[in-house]
């Protein structure tokens, strides 16, 4: 199966650049609801993804005392705990539940790395869902 079945396209996601400031991060992840986040180049390449878990420790670690201060810290100087693992757009399915193990969404990139947008662990799922609803429908036993 094409994993790009699954694919929220980038333009339907939220991600932020690897200029951006930490209160710019936190009122993109606030206004979109999101505990995660794409990381992006300039140029539009993947760079890694950022959590709440990281702006929080980064915020303790940096002691950022309130939004202002925010304002003067670029998201770079965040360490990221997790490492978000990319799939390449022509990766099978068993790369892409490999990554979705142990993430709530799967980056995708393209040959060049650019980021083209996101696979959830919840479509993964809903799909699983269905093809088991298939298989289990199909294997009935006949009522004679």
């Amino acid at each position: 199966m094409n994993i790009l079945f699954f694919l929220t396209p980038k333009s339907d996601v939220a991600y932020i650049f690897e200029n951006e400031t930490l209160r710019q991060t936190l009122e993109k992840m606030e206004h979109r609801k999101f505990s995660c986040i794409p990381l992006l180049s300039l140029d539009g390449k993947y760079r890694g993804t950022i959590s709440e878990g990281d702006l929080l420790w980064g915020m303790k670690t940096l002691n950022v005392p309130d939004i202002k201060t925010a304002e003067g810290i670029s998201i770079m100087a965040i360490p990221r705990r997790a490492t978000y693992k990319a799939v390449h757009a022509d990766s099978n399915m068993e790369d892409l539940l490999d990554k979705a193990i142990n993430q709530n969404y799967v980056p995708v990139t393209d040959d060049q790395g650019y980021f083209i947008g996101i696979i959830t662990r919840k479509e993964i799922i809903k799909y699983c869902y269905k093809e088991l609803k298939k298989y289990e429908s199909s294997n009935k036993p006949e009522a004679k």
